[in-house]
């Protein structure tokens, strides 16, 4: 693996990637999209992200900031993306006929992207690469200025989805060079049915939702806004996770598990995870109520598994509440707003022809 990386996305956790691995001895290429240009404006000049927080700190210099899409897409044989959900057709539809085969573009997380991507991918006539999706980002972190970001923690375990699964033994290994530690799901449906975010941040917005707009965001979410009530609503939500995963003969692990796998705190019931963790205690609640934690996670997390679940008749009556909320809350239809099956491109397909296409990325 040669030591070039694109690193695509201008928020907390792409900046705080590409800081990360430029100190780590990468030569990173910064991309974002041309309507987003303005965030990687400051750092045209210097190309220079201040890093702070527990792991590597200093000022990371990196090769370059482009909007190109040719430019990023030639610069390296690895992709590494970090956008909300929402982002990622329109980066798909952009790189799609950049792309070569055998490049791996990832996810970080992605939320079955892997799927929407390759159907992207797939329309447009695109060369075959490979792609990978995580449960969780990397880091617990910020940008706290246009060139400053912190990372108060690391994941020790990244969980990581290969699509297609059958390149994921030559395709991990160099994963790990970049996140150390990084663990192989089964497939990416797995990978996305163990996504963190939209099991507690939906629940813990909603049910804070007054103090997130009293305090604008004024408190520590993890810490004072996840209480035993909120807890109880979270491991509810969690079970028809379970079950889901168990209707596609997956077998899941339970949200508190998934949090100590993950490094965000020690081992115990959900409360314990949470309350002794340094990592998530340390996080501030979103500053409004049209926060991605309900525009990313409700549509492209919750209403995205209840699509897979309606097939197989899986009943999942808090996730329909909470997009239901949501969707009332913030005057939109979360519903019809979802990762569809169509868009996975996957409508229409038997569970046993589903993992045959995940296996191979050849729908039969």
């Amino acid at each position: 693996m040669n030591k070039r990386v694109t690193v695509l996305g201008g928020g907390n956790t792409a900046f705080s990637i590409a800081a990360k691995l430029s100190l780590d001895g990468y030569e990173v290429l910064l991309w974002e999209h041309p309507a987003f240009a303005w965030t990687i404006e400051p750092l045209r000049e210097r190309l220079t992200i201040h890093l702070e927080g527990n792991s590597v700190t200093g000022a990371a210099i990196l090769a370059g900031v482009t909007t190109n899409v040719r430019q990023a897409a030639a610069w390296s044989d690895w992709l590494v993306c970090s956008v909300p959900s929402y982002a990622h057709k329109p980066f798909a539809e952009l790189f799609a006929k950049e792309l070569k085969a055998g490049q791996i573009l990832m996810l970080l997380p992605g939320n079955l992207g892997t799927l929407e991507f390759a159907e992207v991918l797939r329309r447009a006539g695109a060369p075959a690469c490979i792609l990978a999706e995580s449960d969780t980002a990397p880091y617990v972190c910020r940008k706290i200025t246009s060139d400053r970001v912190v990372i108060w923690g690391v994941v020790p375990a990244l969980g990581v989805g290969i699509f297609p699964s059958e390149h994921t033994p030559e395709s991990l290994e160099p994963i790990a060079r970049l996140f150390p530690g990084a663990v192989a799901y089964t497939d990416v449906l797995k990978a996305g049915l163990s996504a963190l975010n939209p099991i507690v941040h939906p629940p813990g917005v909603l049910l804070n939702a007054g103090r997130v707009e009293r305090s604008r965001g004024d408190f520590y979410f993890y810490e004072e806004g996840v209480t035993p009530g909120v807890v109880t609503v979270i491991e509810a939500l969690d079970r028809e996770r379970l079950a889901l995963g168990a209707a596609y003969g997956i077998e899941l692990k339970p949200v508190a598990e998934g949090f100590a796998n993950a490094g965000f705190g020690p081992r115990g019931d959900l409360w314990s995870v949470i309350n002794g963790s340094l990592m998530l205690t340390a996080l501030r609640a979103p500053g409004q109520l049209n926060t991605r934690w309900l525009t990313e996670d409700l549509p492209y997390g919750l209403a995205t598994w209840t699509a897979l679940a309606e097939p197989l008749g899986v009943g999942m009556p808090v996730a329909r509440s909470l997009i239901t909320l949501g969707s009332a809350l913030l005057c939109r239809d979360f519903g019809s707003e979802c990762r569809d099956l169509e868009a996975l491109g996957i409508e229409g397909l038997t569970p046993e022809s589903l993992f045959r296409y995940l296996t191979t990325g050849v729908r039969s």
